[in-house]
């Protein structure tokens, strides 16, 4: 790739995933976090439709084996023990304080959040990124720690330690396993699940600027 469009991407990718979580983190009561997310989809679906090697099929395929859906369900279950034993040492009194406080929301978002928050973070920090940017970084474990970093550093937005921790820790593993997959759905699936496992256990607070108003 020649310098000057290397510069060019590299400008572009700092402005996209730093400039805009920075301006939402400083204009916070200007655009809120879910008016973003819509848009830059539809750009991203036009981004898309215009690569030649790119298939409708890239989103959705889930060409997974047995021992891959094995290990995932193991994981899942490991996590969910984990968060529940941080909550029980740290926070207990905000065990369970969704399902408690407001089981409507808390049965939404087992299908809400998957479908339209995890799957389309998965299509920007996964796809679109792994995509667009793969001639940015010299080898697959810097492109899968880029992917990592920024998909952390966009929850800047809500103010919170932990929720940069959490997701620093999961985008590592998620950008791993699409590397080896390059499966979207099956990311969005694991980062659904694991979502809804947050706001199960009572970490919702941390990744939900708003959600003790509800509760």
């Amino acid at each position: 790739m020649a310098v000057n469009k290397k510069i060019w991407l590299g400008i572009e990718f700092c402005l996209l995933f730093i400039g805009v979580p920075l301006l939402i983190f400083f204009e916070k009561k200007l655009i809120h976090p879910t008016v973003v997310l819509p848009p830059i989809l539809i750009t991203l679906i036009l981004y898309f439709r215009k690569q030649k090697d790119f298939k409708a099929k890239d989103l959705i395929h889930l060409d997974i084996d047995k021992k891959c859906w094995i290990k995932q369900a193991l994981l899942v279950l490991v996590s969910c023990v984990f968060l529940l034993a941080y909550v029980l040492l740290f926070e207990p009194g905000n065990l369970f304080n969704l399902p408690k406080g407001n089981k409507t929301i808390w049965l939404a978002m087992l299908f809400f959040y998957p479908v339209f928050s995890a799957f389309g973070q998965e299509v920007i920090y996964r796809k679109f990124l792994f995509m667009r940017y793969d001639s940015l970084f010299r080898n697959k474990w810097l492109l899968i720690f880029a992917s990592a970093l920024v998909f952390s550093f966009v929850h800047i937005i809500f103010f919170n330690v932990l929720s940069l921790i959490l997701t620093f820790i999961l985008g590592l593993y998620l950008a791993w396993l699409y590397d080896k997959t390059r499966s979207v759905m099956l990311t969005s699936i694991l980062h659904g699940i694991l979502g809804w496992l947050i706001f199960t256990v009572g970490l919702g607070q941390h990744f939900w600027l708003d959600m003790m108003k509800w509760i």
